[in-house]
């Protein structure tokens, strides 16, 4: 017949546990973060524009390749 006990031999040793397997109050981390002052950094995102200038940059560059393979398709099709 097998034993009941724990195969991990190290689990004894763990600190803060009880011997049910509970934690004892004050060993678990707070409920919220303990920070109330700035951080050094804005929270905030980029600015307005600049995804306005990325879909500015991307979406005439992405139509120029297509218009590129289309008239490559064109050219071999017609020949």
């Amino acid at each position: 017949m097998s034993s009941s006990s724990n195969p991990d031999p190290l689990d004894d040793r763990i600190t803060g546990l009880e011997p049910g397997g509970g934690v004892p109050p004050g060993e678990t981390p707070p409920a919220e973060a303990q920070t109330n002052t700035t951080q050094g950094h804005e929270e905030g995102g980029p600015k307005a524009w600049v995804p306005w200038l990325w879909v500015g940059i991307i979406v005439p560059s992405a139509a120029a390749i297509a218009v590129m393979f289309l008239v490559y398709a064109g050219i071999l099709i017609f020949s």
